[in-house]
């Protein structure tokens, strides 16, 4: 099962967040925003149905694939049995194992400054990015 959501880029992404990586429905982006790499998103947790929430909980293994002007990148992570996924603008793929309303995946192999930075250039440039959500 998978789940799409564009998203554009911003002047602000950088990218370079540690743990974390972010995209939102929010349609603008500080310089402090590290973790975020996708504004303006066209969908959000509150658009997942049910049966997907539960496939996301209960997943050993999620992959997210992110693709700007064909150049891709792929995150894999694991859901939880107590994600919460109702968050109504902002989507976090973390590292550590913490949960919040905001939390898609956890344990992921990759964050922000992870991610392939020809992708993080484009996404500079406010180019559109699209998230693909696999479970």
């Amino acid at each position: 099962m998978e789940f799409i959501i564009k998203a554009k880029g911003h002047k602000n992404v950088s990218a370079t967040h540690k743990t974390t990586l972010e995209i939102t429905k929010e349609d603008y982006l500080t310089p402090t925003g590290h973790c975020i790499i996708g504004i303006d998103a066209d969908k959000s947790m509150t658009d997942f149905s049910e049966e997907f929430k539960e496939k996301l909980r209960n997943a050993k293994k999620i992959i997210v694939e992110i693709e700007v002007e064909g150049i891709k990148d792929t995150i894999i992570g694991e859901g939880h049995k107590d994600l919460i996924l109702n968050h109504p603008t902002d989507m976090v793929i973390r590292k550590s194992n913490y949960i919040c309303p905001r939390t898609l995946m956890i344990n992921a192999n990759k964050s922000a400054k992870d991610i392939n930075r020809e992708i993080v250039k484009k996404l500079k440039e406010g180019k559109e990015l699209i998230f693909k959500i696999i479970v």
